[in-house]
């Protein structure tokens, strides 16, 4: 709610400084101000928002826990002292600097990847995915590796080269993962096309999804990332996809986002379905028909059963 009755302090941010300060897009952070009550600008002379310093602050610990995973509208308007709570120092950023407080069966592979040894990290993730199957090695080796390396090059703990051999060392695992899946798969509907627009770069995510959708025994039509949106409707129609599938990470603005999906669904025919998933707050706001936001791997499952049971002859 806004407070246009006090006048702003000399250190209040507008809204661009705010946004450039945080990373949270100026839509973004207006959708908040409306829906959750927070932040509550202030008004300037000019009547444009202004921002304190210590909602500033608290959005830069909403932004971090965000990008750990954590969904706005389950944050967004907690109390200060149980926001403090969650933003205390995680697993994934304690790992950066002591990998001691990774479970003990990942403690090696971080070992691995700080001691540059991409052959011994390799043999580790098979081994994993040998012993935990598919979804297994997903959630418990995966997920907690991709925090750990994350936190540990945004607090420059790990060198970029590191995490890139982490990346490809991990990409190439799960490519043979669902190589096995898919070789062992009748070609069945739906048929679901995985790319990421333009402004997203990262493709793990893609691997992730990739990997739970052959499981449900979709037909897969793996695109890699950074796909123009005229070439993913034109892919959609060359391989007769039932689904356009697009990873976000928290790497775009949620703009870009917002377009990018806008200007898909638009192009693609009603009866192609957009699934969306990943870690981007945009996609907590997606309310357009024809669109649908995963929150985990974990709905693949149940969304491929529905869509098949919809689509049953």
């Amino acid at each position: 709610m806004e407070n246009p009755t006090n006048p702003p302090p000399s250190q209040a941010l507008h809204i661009a400084e705010v946004e450039r300060e945080t990373g949270l897009s100026k839509d973004l952070l207006r959708v908040w101000e409306r829906r959750y009550g927070f932040p509550q600008p202030l008004r300037d002379a000019n009547d444009e928002r202004v921002y304190p310093v210590d909602q500033v602050q608290r959005l830069r610990t909403l932004k971090r826990l965000i990008d750990q995973g954590l969904r706005p509208r389950h944050i967004v308007g907690l109390p200060a002292d149980e926001l403090a709570r969650l933003a205390s120092p995680s697993v994934s950023e304690r790992a950066a600097n002591d990998p001691s407080v990774l479970p003990m069966q990942l403690q090696g592979h971080w070992k691995a990847i700080k001691g540059h040894q991409a052959e011994q990290l390799k043999q580790a993730l098979l081994r994993d995915l040998a012993k935990l199957g598919v979804m297994g090695f997903i959630t418990d080796v995966v997920s907690p590796l991709n925090d750990a390396v994350g936190e540990g090059w945004v607090q420059g703990n790990i060198e970029v080269f590191e995490e890139h051999l982490y990346t490809e060392t991990v990409q190439g695992v799960m490519r043979y993962a669902i190589n096995n899946i898919q070789s062992n798969q009748d070609s069945s509907r739906p048929v679901v096309l995985l790319t990421t627009l333009p402004s997203e770069p990262h493709s793990l995510g893609l691997l992730m999804a990739e990997a739970a959708l052959s499981l449900s025994g979709a037909r897969c039509v793996a695109l890699g990332p950074q796909t123009p949106v005229h070439d993913i409707i034109r892919g959609a129609a060359a391989h007769k996809a039932d689904i356009v599938a697009l990873s976000f990470s928290t790497h775009p603005t949620a703009k870009s986002v917002q377009d990018g999906l806008a200007a898909v669904r638009a192009e693609l025919p009603d009866g192609i379905r957009i699934w969306v998933g990943g870690s981007h707050p945009a996609l907590d706001n997606i309310r357009t028909a024809g669109i649908e936001s995963m929150s985990g791997l974990h709905d693949i499952d149940l969304a491929i059963q529905d869509w098949r049971d919809k689509h049953a002859a």
